[in-house]
């Protein structure tokens, strides 16, 4: 049936009587009936266009003269009805101009994916991770941009989106370390022999900034080895391939539902020496770069141990911040699902590392027996009542200062009444605190991902328990400054400017850079110990040797979790009454490794003997395995 044309004309009439009172409700500026009001973001208030650019393409629909006359009676009609707004006619025009500026900073503030540029001669607001603006990066291509919660609405669904979150997942992982951008530095070697393995190694592996650092620190420790016997390049060569690298995904469903998918590591690097030990690390930053260079200095650290162990390393990019127990054992037990069939007492066995505690390493282990269907040994790490001792990472946190109380002792001095500067605020800082208390010394700092903490009081062990709960309930190291006066927390900061004797750098890799490197010598710093795997970049490595600051090689002073993994295993674990001498005189790597470095015409005193030292013993110990076994 047609409708009368008065009908029609009725209808269209009453749609422009919504549009204008929805115009006049927001401020908004009505330019002609029938035409596009802009709802998208424009210039600003410099723009003069801005208030004649359409959304929409197609020409304005044309009016005849009665339709003119009523619309514009309708208008003022409505018009009078809300003169209580008493709204100037050029007032909406700057309103709308200023208001939209004003959601732009707030965007380009507030969250800091957006950023302004012009398209097609129009100013939008784009995303900064997908390079995306408007309708491009949203599921929902019919919103309307104009009003505040439409914008809100908008972004929320921008953040949801696919498309965004795979954006963001990469950018997340490429966030610490941005390849493309970043120049590897190359240090000057002695011999041509030992400078052909590192460029062999960075012809194969150009973008693995953090592997070859690792591979670089390694070669030079090993200069004068390789110069005197040629025989141990091709051995090189072959240590600095892995024996096996996996890479695979993880897919795992969270509790809205969703799907989300992960990519994880593990590189079983040597097993010349036997199964093989290391950590996992979830973290958004890991990729397989870190995954060798972790999984490299394991094998180098196990080498070291009494036992004998090859070196692994694995993990994910995977964020455990902020995710529910539920998640975070669901994506476990994914992650286990691609790797149990490489594990097993006398294949691999993983342990703890960044963002892997007792929790993960539980699910991981659930798993892992209800697919491998045995229960043969466990996982270093869990709980005490279901397999075995927990002092890993005691083990790994007294043994630095063992270490400590070793370089000491040979320079007739002790660590009691010393300020020492730690950063970190996981396990392995705390126990570091804990031992450091019980010997009598001043640990003044700790720090997280934003900032550093300073009581000039130094820790007790009352404080020290503090902080576990402000970390166990994920706050911020800021609340230590409310409850105690001397106290300050410092955003955006390291803690290597605060005056100190021994630095223990229990972080992350690279930590220390140069600037870093040069605030701690200023401090006054002479002794420092690598709690964390690789914490110096090499200019600050550099920077510290020529100050003579001595440097305790984290392969070295770490290697009390090696020792203590396997002793949880045997059920032997009694860390807890070892001093520095059964430290030493059961591991004996601090010997070994001045015995290595004075072989090969490192004094004792040089700043590199220590760091040398530790690479040469275990490079040989590694490579007579390797000889006797043949080329495997």
């Amino acid at each position: 049936m047609l409708l009368p044309a008065e009908g029609i004309r009725m209808n269209s009439t009453m749609d422009d009587i919504n549009l204008i009172q929805q115009a006049q409700r927001h401020h908004l500026v009505v330019r002609e009936l029938g035409e596009e009001i802009d709802l998208e973001i424009g210039h600003g208030d410099d723009d003069h266009s801005f208030a004649n650019t359409p959304i929409m393409g197609g020409r304005p629909r044309e009016h005849s003269a009665e339709d003119n006359d009523e619309v514009k009676n309708m208008m003022a009609s409505s018009q009078f009805s809300n003169e209580e707004q008493d709204v100037p006619k050029t007032q909406p025009v700057k309103r709308k101009k200023k208001v939209v500026k004003r959601w732009r900073e707030e965007w380009a503030d507030t969250y800091k994916w957006a950023f302004v540029d012009v398209k097609e001669g129009t100013a939008r607001i784009f995303c900064s991770v997908c390079r995306e603006y408007g309708r491009k990066h949203r599921r929902n291509p019919y919103g309307n941009e104009g009003s505040r919660n439409m914008q809100m609405s908008a972004l929320e669904e921008h953040n949801n989106s696919l498309l965004h979150k795979e954006a963001l997942r990469l950018q997340m992982a490429s966030k610490d370390k941005i390849v493309v951008d970043k120049t590897i530095y190359v240090k000057a070697l002695m011999s041509k022999t030992a400078g052909s393995i590192v460029e062999a190694a960075l012809k194969r592996d150009p973008h693995e900034v953090e592997f070859i650092q690792s591979v670089q620190e390694a070669v030079h420790a090993l200069d004068r080895v390789i110069a005197k016997n040629s025989h141990y390049v091709n051995i090189m060569e072959r240590l600095l391939e892995p024996e096996r690298m996996l890479v695979f995904r993880v897919p795992w469903v969270d509790d809205r539902g969703e799907t989300h998918v992960n990519r994880g590591f593990r590189v079983h690097f040597n097993q010349a020496l036997g199964p093989c030990r290391g950590g996992i690390r979830f973290h958004p930053s890991m990729n397989l770069s870190i995954a060798k260079f972790l999984g490299f200095g394991q094998t180098l650290k196990n080498a070291l141990s009494p036992y004998r162990l090859g070196g692994a390393a694995g993990g994910s990019d995977f964020d455990p911040k902020g995710k529910t127990d539920n998640e975070i054992m669901r994506f476990c037990q994914s992650f286990m699902n691609e790797i149990y069939r490489y594990l097993g007492p006398d294949k691999d066995l993983p342990s703890e590392e960044m963002g892997v505690g007792t929790r993960e390493m539980g699910y991981l282990l659930g798993q892992y027996r209800r697919l491998a269907g045995h229960f043969q040994g466990s996982f270093t790490g869990p709980r005490i009542f279901w397999s075995g001792s927990s002092l890993r990472t005691e083990a790994t946190g007294y043994g630095l200062v063992f270490f400590v109380q070793l370089m000491l002792a040979d320079m007739n001095k002790e660590i009691k009444g010393l300020r020492c500067a730690v950063s970190g605020s996981g396990k392995i800082t705390m126990h570091v605190l804990e031992k450091l208390i019980a010997y009598g010394a001043l640990p003044i700092t700790v720090s997280d991902s934003k900032g550093y903490l300073v009581d000039e009081d130094g820790f007790d062990y009352v404080k020290i328990s503090f902080l576990r709960d402000i970390k166990a309930q994920q706050r911020s190291l800021r609340d230590y400054s409310k409850t105690y006066a001397r106290s300050k927390y410092y955003d955006e900061a390291k803690p290597w400017s605060e005056r100190c004797d021994v630095a223990f750098p229990c972080g992350y890799q690279n930590e220390i850079d140069q600037s870093d490197a040069i605030s701690l010598v200023n401090s006054g710093c002479r002794l420092l110990v690598e709690g964390s795997n690789m914490p110096c970049t090499p200019e600050a490595v550099d920077v510290l040797k020529k100050a003579n600051v001595l440097i305790a090689p984290a392969i070295a002073a770490g290697a009390g979790g090696v020792v203590a993994g396997e002793l949880e295993l045997n059920h032997e674990c009694n860390l807890l009454n070892w001093s520095p001498e059964d430290f030493e005189s059961k591991l004996q790597i601090y010997q070994r490794a001045l015995k290595a470095a004075n072989d090969f015409g490192y004094q004792k005193e040089s700043p590199e003997a220590l760091v040398h030292g530790a690479v040469i013993s275990a490079f040989l110990t590694i490579a007579q395995a390797m000889s006797d076994q043949g080329c495997v």
